[in-house]
């Protein structure tokens, strides 16, 4: 016979979540949250993953929300566990992923007495969460109702603002006793909003009477309808669309190698190829340069189009389009001119020039990082979705073209610490299998990423083993650093391999340290096995700092 937790606020949570559909709880272990982790392993609704480290499990339930498009809950017990959430909260509020957040307290009459796991819980993700709700307990006047429309409030605005939603859940002792039976509660009316969206006038007029219009698309995932719209707005060359590997847009005449294109523009070049209308779609770019680039130009007309967000990156912005893109240009097309432009030709030009030097190096170039990126993005089998670690990862990443697979980056914070971990997530609950290519130190910063019982056996994990962060050796500035600082204190300088890490986690393991061996290996490395599989790519000693700048030299000679 089936138990269920006795405490009526849990009781009425996990009624909700069965109303809007969530059924994906991670559970990070503790005492205080034990009712809701026998409530909801107990439910047969309900999806239940036991993760322990509480800062992966929030990383986890971000690839997770990803991959499934829909809320995951994330639970903890008291006291600093709630605090380990916090990188991935930041994380999924500037990325937009919908977390649930439920972090189970000591009663508010225990804050601040010295009893034992307890500190301020309450609004503790406040300025990087989309609402702060804290429930009732349930010997209160009035708890039922109450907690009834706070949690469907809550509920509604995680699904309303794609971010996160915190609800913190203070529990009376004791903390164990179970009821056989639940009771009937209503059948929730939802109220979720959908904003309707008409054109101002006056945007149909500035587009009309652009001549240089550049679409910008940063972090997204891939949408069918916005790529079949943008390709309507290129096949004449009305429009020129720079995107990145992250913005997971398949289409030739996009211009999706931007560094390869601007590295070494001038201050001419940027009054050259600045557009006069420029339109922002998705999230964070990961190409500084470009930013550079349009904050110099200063384009007379910025839009940016965004249901939540919407940033003056580039100190310029003069439209908010609060809706979503694919809505925006359905009614666009019904009041725009689309005439061929002779800005496309313009930016043809320069990528067909760039695009060729791009190959004349790619022939010439040793075994290095900068080696290992272009082999990888000709031999990942395309049902594969591959996800890159922050830092230099993706910054290879969009020097190359992966055909049409789906990318995705942690680029919320652009931080190295979950990036493992929120890779497992997506894997878990996605059917085409996963890829991870990731830096040395993002994938040892996260290493709890693989303690972790529910990885599928497709997933594979190539790590470049460089020794270092040797992003900082790519960048201007630290390298005015006295080099002993350099390599100790920021570009953490070691000689760590992950062989026994990965066989201690059941993981298959094979190490490469040159260009024979890793052409050998990618052929068998994707093929299907019972366990998942980690390729360490060692390139210690080469030097793929100097390899990339000679690359971007190289595209800038004439």
């Amino acid at each position: 016979m089936k138990k269920y937790s006795s405490k009526r606020s849990i009781q009425i949570l996990a009624h909700l979540f069965q109303q809007y559909g969530i059924s994906d709880i991670i559970i990070s272990p503790g005492s205080r949250n034990a009712p809701l982790a026998i409530h909801f392993s107990e439910v047969d609704k309900f999806n239940c993953y036991s993760i322990v480290d509480e800062r992966s499990a929030a990383f986890v339930g971000i690839g997770m929300a990803k991959s499934e498009k829909k809320p995951v809950a994330i639970t903890c017990t008291s006291g600093s566990a709630a605090a380990n959430y916090y990188p991935a909260v930041t994380e999924a509020f500037y990325q937009n992923v919908p977390l649930l957040i439920l972090t189970a307290d000591r009663p508010t009459d225990f804050v601040d007495i010295f009893d034992g796991q307890t500190i301020r819980q309450k609004d503790i993700f406040h300025q990087h969460s989309y609402g702060d709700f804290q429930l009732l307990e349930d010997s209160n006047e009035n708890a039922e109702d109450t907690n009834f429309e706070i949690i469907k409030k809550a509920i509604e605005l995680c699904f309303e603002k794609q971010g996160p939603v915190h609800i913190n859940i203070p529990l009376e002792e004791p903390l164990y006793d179970l009821v056989s039976e639940l009771p009937n509660f209503p059948t929730v009316e939802k109220t979720i909003r959908k904003k309707e969206y008409e054109i101002p006038s006056h945007l149909v007029v500035e587009w009309n009477t652009s001549q240089r219009i550049m679409i910008l698309v940063g972090t997204r995932d891939n949408s069918p309808e916005l790529e079949n719209q943008l390709l309507q707005l290129v096949k004449n060359h009305s429009v020129v669309v720079l995107s990145e590997a992250n913005s997971n847009l398949y289409n030739e005449k996009f211009f999706k190698h931007i560094d390869r294109y601007i590295f070494n523009f001038s201050i001419e070049d940027y009054k050259t190829y600045a557009p006069d209308l420029l339109i922002t779609i998705g999230q964070n770019v990961v190409s500084k340069k470009v930013k550079q680039f349009l904050r110099s130009a200063r384009p007379k007309k910025h839009w940016h189009l965004d249901e939540i967000w919407q940033p003056d990156t580039y100190f310029a912005l003069t439209d908010k389009i609060e809706t979503k893109p694919e809505a925006f240009f359905s009614k666009l097309f019904n009041f725009i001119n689309l005439e061929p432009s002779a800005y496309y030709n313009l930016w043809d030009v320069l990528r067909n020039k760039k695009d060729s030097k791009h190959l004349l190096f790619l022939n010439k170039v040793e075994f290095s990082d900068f080696y290992f990126f272009n082999k990888v993005s000709q031999s990942v089998p395309e049902n594969y979705n591959i996800h890159f670690s922050n830092s230099s990862a993706i910054r290879y990443a969009q020097l190359f073209d992966f055909g049409k697979r789906r990318i995705y980056c942690n680029r919320g914070t652009s931080g190295i610490d979950g990036s493992t971990s929120t890779a497992m997530g997506f894997a878990i609950k996605n059917s085409n299998p996963t890829l991870l290519v990731t830096g040395d130190l993002s994938f040892f910063y996260d290493i709890n990423g693989l303690w972790n019982q529910y990885i599928p056996p497709f997933v594979r994990i190539i790590i470049f083993n460089n020794g270092e962060g040797n992003i900082f050796k790519i960048i201007p500035g630290p390298g005015n650093a006295n080099p002993n600082t350099l390599d100790e204190f920021i570009a953490t300088k070691h000689h760590k391999s992950a062989e026994y890490l990965t066989k201690h986690f059941g993981f298959s393991y094979v190490k490469v340290e040159d260009e024979p061996t890793l052409d050998r290996v990618l052929e068998n490395f994707f093929k299907p096995d019972i366990k998942p599989k980690i390729l360490e790519v060692n390139t210690q000693g080469k030097n793929n700092a100097d390899i990339l700048k000679s690359y971007f030299e190289f595209i800038k000679s004439s």
